[in-house]
């Protein structure tokens, strides 16, 4: 659905919320998860799970993009309840990035204090073969539209919001904390967000490796950036699905992206089932 600058969009991001709200029989989500291409299966393992169309919310926009199903999921692990994202939109689908960030400001209404990004990113790093998963340290956006553009309403965020620990660094230490006792081999490095839908020429790639980027995508960025502004804090973790354009000479597909997510599903999800219970046991859901 797209919007419009009139709207009142704290108004709609809580009349979206109120809407799953009725449906939870009083629990309330801390962790939010918003889960990328081939990467949606993890929300179907969510215990006393309630799902829900997107086409169900009002202002929640519908993705038609193979690999992500459209649904809302809550439901328990590790010890918190979370509401999942199965899927997202991207701005090359026509929306603009307000409506992109959208489900990501719903999901912190809901009571989300940490938010999980996951996505499929090109590899932009030549030592990280398809396979590996990134943490995003940072990120840079190059996507030419901004979620934050237009008037700003201060209940939902300041109008200049500080974007220096976009990726929280204590649950970056978490994270690697997690992994290192799973014995997962994790990268670390900037998110680059690409409008897309074209993957990058490698004269593209090239200025993207000299700028310092370490993996590109089309996505997570408007949604990074509005649950900082509603004071969420972020962790962000790139499954490394190709090397981008010009690094091996092969041609790109959206079937590789899938597949090469599907082969790694299992450790992501053994990832992110540890950082669930990290979050729980330390407290960490609990933090302002």
């Amino acid at each position: 659905m797209t919007t419009h600058a009139s709207d009142d969009l704290y108004d709609r991001v809580h009349a979206a919320a109120a809407v799953v709200r009725a449906r939870l029989g009083g629990r309330t989500p801390a962790v939010g998860l918003i889960l990328g291409s081939g990467l949606g299966g993890f929300a179907d393992r969510l215990a006393d799970p309630v799902r829900i169309d997107y086409g169900e919310l009002p202002g929640f926009p519908v993705s038609k993009v193979h690999g992500h199903a459209g649904r809302l999921v809550i439901g328990e692990r590790g010890g918190a309840t979370c509401v999942a994202m199965q899927g997202r939109v991207h701005l090359y689908e026509g929306h603009r990035a307000a409506d992109v960030a959208f489900p990501a400001r719903v999901l912190v209404a809901l009571g989300a204090k940490v938010l999980i990004v996951t996505n499929a990113a090109g590899g932009l790093n030549p030592a990280w073969p398809p396979g590996t998963l990134m943490l995003i340290r940072d990120h840079l956006d190059f996507l030419r539209d901004h979620p934050l553009r237009g008037p700003n309403d201060e209940r939902l965020g300041p109008r200049f919001p500080d974007m220096t620990t976009a990726y929280a660094p204590e649950l970056r230490a978490l994270v690697k904390d997690v992994a290192a006792a799973q014995g997962v081999a994790l990268a670390e490095g900037v998110y680059v967000a690409m409008p897309g839908p074209c993957y990058e020429t490698p004269a593209e790639v090239r200025m993207l490796q000299i700028v310092g980027g370490d993996a590109t995508g089309m996505s997570t960025v408007p949604e990074v950036i509005v649950a900082r502004h509603m004071g969420a804090r972020v962790i962000g973790i790139s499954c490394i699905t190709n090397q981008a354009a010009g690094i091996t000479g092969a041609a790109l597909s959206h079937d590789e992206v899938t597949e090469t997510a599907t082969r790694v599903r299992a450790t992501f999800e053994g990832l992110l089932d540890g950082i669930l219970a990290a979050l729980t046991t330390r407290g960490e859901l609990g933090a302002a």
